[in-house]
């Protein structure tokens, strides 16, 4: 409806720029929900925008726009407001048209091709492969999983990636942690590394490597030498081992990958080489101190960066900026990197070393959801350890206390720059304050009515020529109505903000506005013309609900 209203109005405008013959370009049109019903349902300023292009006051512009508005049944009247504000009310017919629209496409309701198709690109999660997923990957397989949902929902070309730092000094402490445990050392032992992994799932994996395992990790097979005293084959034994372990915990969380990228390969490739080489070419390196900089402040950046260091080694920023660069030759138009808070310094620096290849990348590319860290609390304290990993609570452990589904709505419910405080308590409770028991019994009610109606011997199936909608006047009934057509709007703009927990909220608030018309209503009431229209009501509700679960990945139980 708000591009209706927004087309109705471009055309309006233009009627008035031709008749005073104005040679103008007409500014952008703005329609917004109200957050008032005395204010109408939706509201433009756009007399207010172009009224001095036009040379008239806003409210005789805003008249004579309203004066000509094209016919259009979905407009039950204007009314200007304030200093020009033009008003929309929307007619009965037009609210109950939304309603046909759930019900015949289903499942597709909510879905757009604003993406048309193009490629884009969500990489998240990306943890090192040293110890199991913690709660702060789990908010960031979420959040990134939920996006990518949302923008293939909105006709992108959605690609899942997964980049494994399995290069570097963390990955040679791992090895090091494990061929202490193959020794028989033991963290308080002298002589165990000094930036070792101390969890307990370092002695499963010596154990399972000194076993001779065979473990299957994503796209490789690796079976164990057995060998105490070969650091490199314990090095590629326990990479293969977490990432296996990490496949694992992503699989219970209902996450999946399209591409699974190594940093190692960007060395093994000469990727790392021929970007220096190209930034060299640039022009916008220099050498100081026996060690190569890059002059990122051309770009932006606060300061220049080291790119390689004395020693000969690169910082982590150089093959972050060849990695982007193979993620621009792929062909992907639009990237989202879903990371955690402590990546905001890479960020200028990435972009920065983009432009400085001179490839033609965008300003701005890639974008960027960086997300806060989590709090975990029970019984009013916090959670932080596993026994398992040692020092820090892992997703494991938060899945099986209290399930996927609540684990993902709370993961991804609020905003990802905002700090999260994870309550099990709330998320184990069946009472309203509970945002998933809320939503899911929503969904529960309205298989239940179904339910009812079968069993007495009435029929669930609609017939949507003949279903009289317009005896739908109730004003919890028009709430609920209004609910149910601003979701397609939502998916647009989560997909287009990368905002995925706008999903969430407005699933709690469309199950506010169901259980208080449910709770004042009857549905199974002895007029057959308004019983099916109440039918036709709650089916809406139900199918929008399981539709922005699914976005969430969250489950649509029919009963609980």
């Amino acid at each position: 409806m708000k591009d209706t209203v927004a087309a109705l109005l471009g055309e309006a405008l233009q009627t008035i720029i031709s008749a005073r013959g104005a040679e103008i370009s007409a500014p952008a049109i703005q329609v917004e929900r109200t957050r008032d019903a005395a204010h109408g349902d939706l509201a433009s300023n756009i007399a207010l925008a172009a009224a001095k292009l036009l040379k008239m006051p806003p409210r005789e512009l805003a008249q004579a726009i309203c004066d000509a508005l094209p016919e259009n049944t979905a407009i039950d009247r204007t009314e200007i407001a304030g200093p020009g504000f033009i008003n929309f009310f929307l007619s009965k017919d037009s609210q109950a048209a939304v309603l046909q629209q759930v019900l015949r496409q289903g499942a597709k309701f909510g879905h757009n091709d604003s993406g048309a198709g193009r490629k884009v690109q969500v990489e998240f999660v990306s943890a090192n492969p040293t110890g199991p997923l913690h709660v702060g990957h789990g908010r960031g397989a979420a959040v990134g999983d939920t996006l990518a949902r949302i923008l293939d929902a909105c006709g992108w070309e959605v690609v899942r990636e997964f980049y494994y730092n399995d290069a570097g000094a963390q990955i040679n402490n791992l090895g090091l942690s494990v061929q202490a445990r193959c020794k028989g050392m033991s963290p308080d032992d002298e002589g165990w590394p000094d930036d070792g992994y101390r969890g307990d799932y370092i002695t499963e994996l010596a154990q399972a490597y000194l076993a001779g395992e065979s473990v299957e990790a994503s796209d490789k097979s690796v079976t164990a030498a057995g060998d105490a005293d070969d650091l490199a084959a314990i090095r590629e034994f326990a990479v293969a081992w977490l990432r296996r372990e990490q496949d694992l915990d992503l699989q219970s969380f209902g996450v999946a990958f399209d591409v699974f990228f190594l940093e190692s390969s960007l060395y093994e490739s000469g990727e790392v080489e021929t970007t220096v080489e190209r930034l060299i070419e640039s022009g916008n390196t220099y050498v100081q101190d026996d060690a190569l900089w890059l002059r990122t402040t051309n770009f932006g950046d606060d300061k220049d960066r080291v790119m390689r260091k004395q020693d000969g080694g690169y910082t982590y920023f150089l093959p972050d900026v060849a990695y982007h660069l193979n993620k621009w030759r792929r062909g992907f138009e639009r990237v989202i990197n879903e990371q955690g808070a402590d990546h905001h310094s890479t960020v200028t620096r990435v972009r920065a070393g983009l432009q400085a290849l001179g490839e033609g990348i965008p300003q701005g590319w890639p974008e960027y959801v960086l997300h806060q860290m989590v709090t975990v609390m029970r019984d009013g304290q916090e959670v932080k350890l596993s026994k398992r990993a040692g020092s820090y609570l892992t997703l494991r452990d938060l899945i099986n206390e209290v399930g996927r589904d609540a684990t993902r709505y709370f993961l991804v419910a609020r905003s990802p720059n905002s700090q999260l405080t994870f309550d099990i308590d709330l998320a184990l409770s069946q009472s309203n304050d509970n945002p998933v028991f809320y939503i899911q019994y929503a969904h529960a009610r309205v298989c239940s009515v179904r339910r009812k109606f079968l069993e007495q011997g009435l029929s669930v199936d609609l017939n949507l020529e003949t279903v009289a909608l317009e005896r739908l006047v109730e004003s919890q009934e028009i709430e609920v109505l209004k609910q149910l057509a601003r979701f397609p709007e939502i998916v647009v703009r989560a997909g287009a903000s990368a905002e995925p927990q706008q999903i969430a909220n407005y699933l709690r608030e469309l199950a506010g506005e169901f259980h208080a018309y449910y709770n004042a209503h009857k549905v199974l009431v002895d007029d057959a013309e308004l019983r099916s229209a109440r039918l036709a009501l709650t089916s809406g509700v139900g199918q929008v609900i399981a539709n922005g679960l699914d976005l969430l990945g969250v489950s649509a139980p029919e009963s609980m």
